[in-house]
């Protein structure tokens, strides 16, 4: 059910030298939700230890979970519920649009499609099919978005050649940290992309990781966290090569390359003028975000200690991924936080945080029970989120947990 990552060497180049900096315990899957009012089962969990390869510097977990169990049909994430990812894929469309112009018969294909988010850009322009394993896939279909509901294997990749043909376009966002085997996506890939297709691929950004100490991003659907240096070169092992890259600010700052076969499209200036703006990440960089880890996690759990005994109550906003790694890392449960909330018609609505007993429950108690401080657990979205909540009449203060402790 789960592998070690072939004995800790490294997931892109093999190389053995790879050196641990830093552990967050063992954390369960943050997507793996049990009901509310049902007696608790057995969690399993899973080591979080960070690893950083001498060779070709790729920053990853040590230990991966398989896929198939980290997105399984029943996963709970929808991409359409976050209104910077819907500007960012309409964004995405937008700036395709200025390389190649699409004609009706061109197959833009999806890997990863989630609800057909990103595909609904483009399914007025051209022919487009989306890939997923979760049963969202259902909700695309609704929205006249092909999608076959399936993993990224061997067998989906012929019925896609058989059925479609090969793809003028293939997007994958947030697809290679995510993936047990990246090697093999990618030779997927290429082979249903066109000669001259473009590949498109969003990523979390290592330099933003670190800049913004967002230990609380490492989680085990992420098993590989790139700079563009080191996806530069694992896109080099299969004879691609990034023409356009630039940052973006999906899920607190990341990188959206274009890639295509190499010499096919000229590489534009700011792929190297990005490379050479990354700050110089290597071991000693990481010892020092370790550091800084640690003390976050010191300082919070002196804030909310701060609070509690002086008998305040505190409710989270956003039951986000990000959000168990920081909860289960910090300590904290449901003695600190009565709740976190999400939007009307989430799907975690019912369910509890991932290793805690923390209910996630509608939004709307926020307004009507005033706790005294809310825990801003999307703090990355803190400029947007404050403004609307103050707006809807919460009247407490906001605890923003990174990239340092602040209460506001």
């Amino acid at each position: 059910m789960k592998t070690s990552s072939k004995n800790y060497s490294c997931q892109i180049c093999d190389s053995n030298k790879i050196e641990a900096f830093l552990f967050l315990g063992q954390l369960p899957l943050v997507n793996n939700l049990q009901k509310l009012n049902q007696s608790l089962k057995e969690e399993s969990r899973y080591p979080a230890e960070m690893f950083y390869c001498h060779h070709c510097g790729l920053v990853q977990l040590g230990f991966t979970v398989d896929e198939k169990i980290l997105f399984s049909n029943d996963y709970p994430y929808t991409s359409r519920g976050t209104k910077l990812l819907c500007e960012n894929f309409f964004d995405l469309a937008v700036e395709l649009g200025e390389i190649i112009s699409l004609h009706k018969n061109d197959l833009v294909v999806d890997v990863g499609s989630n609800d057909g988010n990103l595909l609904s850009y483009f399914k007025d322009k051209c022919r487009v099919l989306g890939v997923t394993p979760e049963n969202i896939a259902g909700k695309a279909c609704e929205l006249d978005i092909p999608t076959i509901q399936s993993y990224f294997d061997d067998v989906t990749v012929q019925e896609i050649l058989k059925k479609e043909g090969k793809a003028k376009i293939v997007t994958a966002t947030y697809v290679l940290p995510h993936v047990s085997f990246p090697h093999q996506i990618m030779k997927r890939i290429n082979t249903i992309l066109k000669s001259d297709g473009i590949f498109i691929c969003e990523f979390h950004s290592l330099q933003s990781l670190l800049e913004a100490n967002e230990f609380d991003t490492i989680y085990h659907e992420h098993s590989r966290y790139f700079s563009l240096n080191t996806m530069i070169q694992f896109l080099n092992m299969h004879e691609l090569e990034v023409f356009r890259a630039r940052k973006i600010l999906a899920h607190g700052g990341s990188l959206r390359i274009m890639v295509a076969r190499k010499g096919f499209y000229p590489v534009e200036k700011n792929v190297s003028l990005l490379r050479d703006k990354e700050i110089n990440i290597n071991f000693q960089t990481l010892l020092h975000f370790k550091k800084k880890v640690v003390q976050i996690k010191l300082d919070l759990i002196s804030k909310m200690k701060d609070i509690k005994s002086k008998g305040a109550r505190i409710i989270g906003i956003s039951a986000a991924s990000r959000a168990t790694t920081l909860i289960n890392y910090v300590g904290l449960d449901d003695g600190i936080i009565d709740s976190v909330v999400e939007v009307s018609g989430s799907l975690k609505l019912g369910h509890m945080i991932p290793g805690t007993k923390i209910p996630i429950l509608d939004e709307k108690i926020l307004y009507q029970e005033q706790p005294d401080f809310a825990l801003l657990l999307s703090w990355h979205l803190a400029n947007d989120l404050i403004p609307k909540i103050r707006k809807k009449g919460f009247k407490g203060q906001f605890i923003v947990p990174l990239p340092n402790p602040q209460i506001l």
